[in-house]
């Protein structure tokens, strides 16, 4: 998927409901567009067609979101309104927005039905909507459309929260961009900012004298905030996404004494070279990515560099992923390694990587087989023959319309504790949040009672999740004593 495309998109999509007063679902619209992208081909706002919205909302959507059937109003109103902006954007013609329209409303009666339809089920879907929406999806994904808490600023010292690995820019790249940096081009709107020299070295320093040095408020307009200026842009590095200028306003006000103007802060930070600022919210400049890198090496902070992942081997994928890399990064890297192979050459790589791998790796290489067609169908097909992949291959063969056996009790009940084994990680860092979500659809005590017999290395540790989990204190009893089978079975 082009991220870019579609932040730009719904940017647009913002301001074009301000302007004409219309209230806008804005994260509906994205959440359609980024399946559109994904899925259907759909690299930009004019490759939406009427034809679009059938495969979408009628097979996508209900595949792969987790949502109740009495939603689909709000749905339908979304993709409404998406074809209002179609047509008065000019993205298509009035003909066409006609017929999206007709198909709108032939689609509307029928996509309750479709989303209460378990045959329409993704694998995530249909069996961990307990960890959470589109969970398996999240394996690969930083998450998006979600204000971050800058309420604690992450410590930085080498003992606590690594930092994360990071995408550089090339030399070339950042060596252009200095060009551009209108501070540079007025040193003596600040004293002491270093000269001469490697252009990047240069970069560097003026880097860390930014962010170490008493600057008086000659940056932020603010001497408190100039000396918070390592914080915030450490938020930055680590965050890894971009900001709601709101956000970081709120957090500044909580530093300065006074009412803090974010978006006039924001303003001097791109003014030196740190950060990029769109309609409403900033991030790291590759410039300020790369400074702020350079300055952690010279605290003696490990600062890893992500490499390109589209040039690694399917392990080297899965492993690079599995270390958190930004979400457009993501997307870019796994579509051009896809485009580097055959769908088949790609299946099979990926699934030999997840063969005996843990179930969050396994998790990665399933979703990026998800996005394969048919042209794939031997060397899944071929993944009937191995237990922990054949749930997977069935679920991708029955979405495709292709003979496939059915599943098993035993199989069910081994790729329910693989898919709740893929939550374990993010559980343990929202608990509250996991639990309930898996108060509200998770898996039937009958189902939990019977896991402990399934030969799953992580089932000890899944069903011991689910008894400190369930608020239910009957499940939850039912998933402790599971437990406790489990773990006699295995010393037995």
């Amino acid at each position: 998927m082009s991220i870019e495309w579609v932040n730009r998109a719904i940017d647009d999509l913002r301001a074009w409901g301000r302007a004409r007063d219309v209230e806008v679902d804005a994260d509906e619209v994205r959440l359609l567009c980024d399946y559109a992208s994904d899925y259907l081909n759909v690299n930009e706002l004019g490759d939406f067609t009427p034809e679009t919205f059938d495969e979408l909302l009628l097979s996508i959507y209900p595949r792969k979101v987790i949502a109740p059937p009495e939603s689909a109003p709000e749905t339908i109103a979304a993709a409404r309104t998406l074809v209002d902006f179609l047509q008065e954007t000019a993205c298509v013609d009035e003909e066409t927005a006609a017929a999206m329209r007709e198909r709108l409303a032939d689609i509307e009666p029928r996509l309750p039905a479709a989303l209460a339809d378990e045959a329409n089920f993704g694998m995530a879907k249909s069996l961990f909507s307990s960890i959470g929406p589109e969970s398996l999806e999240q394996s690969i994904a930083i998450p998006s459309g979600e204000v971050p808490d800058l309420g604690e600023v992450p410590c930085d010292c080498p003992g606590c929260t690594p930092l994360p690995a990071v995408r550089l820019a090339s030399r070339e790249e950042l060596v252009a961009a200095l060009g551009t940096v209108p501070l540079l081009a007025e040193p003596e709107a600040l004293n002491g900012l270093p000269e001469g020299g490697d252009p990047l070295e240069r970069w560097a320093r003026t880097v860390s004298f930014l962010v170490e040095h008493d600057t008086d408020g000659a940056i932020t307009g603010s001497p408190e905030l100039d000396d918070e200026l390592y914080d915030v842009l450490d938020m930055l590095y680590r965050l890894q996404v971009r900001v709601p200028v709101s956000v970081v306003a709120d957090y500044l006000d909580q530093l300065a004494e006074d009412e803090v103007d974010g978006a006039a802060v924001a303003l001097r930070l791109v003014w030196c070279g740190l950060v990029d600022l769109d309609e409403d919210s900033v991030g790291l400049t590759p410039l300020g990515l790369w400074g702020m890198r350079e300055h952690y090496l010279t605290l003696g902070l490990e600062a890893p560099e992500a490499g390109d992942l589209a040039e690694a081997d399917a392990t080297g994928l899965i492993e690079g992923l599995l270390e958190g890399v930004p979400a457009e990064v993501a997307e870019d890297d796994i579509a051009r390694w896809l485009a580097g192979r055959d769908p088949g050459e790609a299946a099979a790589e990926l699934l030999a990587a997840a063969s005996g791998a843990p179930a969050v790796a396994r998790g990665i290489a399933v979703t990026i087989v998800d996005r394969l067609g048919s042209e794939a169908e031997d060397q899944v097909r071929a993944c009937l023959e191995e237990q922990e992949l054949r749930p997977h291959a069935i679920h991708w063969l029955t979405t495709r319309g292709l003979p496939a056996p059915q599943l098993t009790q035993e199989e069910l009940l081994w790729v329910s504790v693989d898919m709740l084994a893929l939550a374990m990680p993010a559980a343990a860092e929202a608990p509250e949040v996991f639990a309930e979500n898996i108060s509200a659809s998770g898996p039937p005590a009958h189902l939990i009672e019977e896991m402990w017999r399934v030969d799953h290395p992580d089932v000890v540790e899944v069903l011991e999740l689910l008894g400190r989990s369930f608020p239910d204190g009957t499940v939850a009893k039912a998933a402790r004593k599971a437990a406790f089978k489990a773990r006699s079975r295995a010393i037995g």
